[in-house]
């Protein structure tokens, strides 16, 4: 029930975010790998069964071991919820229960009716996770952490069309060039600078301005899935970021 088991489920489920874990300060990686992990096993969720019934019911056992963290319960025993329950209080648990409940639009599969809804959707899943992480490092800075979470989500977002269009999801409220750099442009107005001590939670959007900055200029790249960049070219701006503490 270590911190070891919840890195080698980020670095399975989730390897952006376990660069940007491995980037940061060795201290704060024991409230960052937990925090991912717990969201790389909730995204799972919708995915392991084409019963939306049993998905709900998957979703719903990681909600009920935040809550018993929240409640101030033992918690179950788990290699994810026991290292969990060590850095996160009932504030954090609730927190955290926002971004696990985002995910059962997955389950639904209904389309956004509009920018608006999409936004709140990333602020739930990005905003909400980066806000969790950040709060354990002793961040306090809610406002613009969350900024800088909905626009590494949108930009994640906005890389995954594809795949996403492919898994019977309708992702984009307007996939028109219009409606595309729309949300890039907000995108990229979220992005700004954060504490100290939210910066390495911060690192997980390493990759939030350049993709972003791409969706906005050549549109036809988010549909086509081609916005990610070469993974020397990305490795190299996380380095640079982390070192920089930007």
């Amino acid at each position: 029930m270590s911190v070891n088991a919840c890195a080698e489920i980020v670095r399975n489920g989730d390897p952006d975010r376990f660069l940007a874990a491995m980037a940061a300060p060795p201290a704060a990686r024991r409230a960052l790998f937990p925090i991912y992990a717990l969201n790389v096993e909730a995204a799972r969720a919708p995915w392991v069964t084409a019963e939306p019934m049993i998905a709900e019911i998957r979703l719903q056992w990681w909600r009920d071991a935040l809550d018993e963290i929240a409640e101030g319960k033992t918690p179950r025993r788990h290699e994810v919820v026991t290292p969990l329950a060590e850095i996160v209080d009932a504030e954090g648990a609730h927190i955290l229960d926002r971004a696990v409940a985002a995910r059962r639009w997955e389950i639904a599969r209904e389309p956004f009716v509009g920018t608006g809804q999409l936004l709140g959707h990333m602020d739930d899943l990005a905003g909400s996770l980066m806000w969790a992480a950040a709060r354990c490092l002793g961040a306090s800075d809610e406002a613009q952490v969350r900024g800088v979470g909905v626009a590494g989500g949108l930009a994640g977002w906005l890389t995954a069309v594809p795949e996403l269009e492919a898994r019977g999801l309708a992702p984009l409220p307007d996939p028109s060039d219009d409606g595309i750099r729309a949300l890039a442009e907000e995108g990229l107005s979220r992005l700004g600078s954060v504490s100290r001590a939210a910066r390495p939670a911060a690192l997980a959007a390493w990759e939030a301005r350049p993709v972003l900055a791409a969706a906005r200029s050549d549109p036809a790249r988010v549909r086509e899935g081609r916005l990610l960049r070469a993974p020397a070219i990305r490795r190299l701006r996380l380095m640079r970021m982390a070192s920089l503490g930007r």
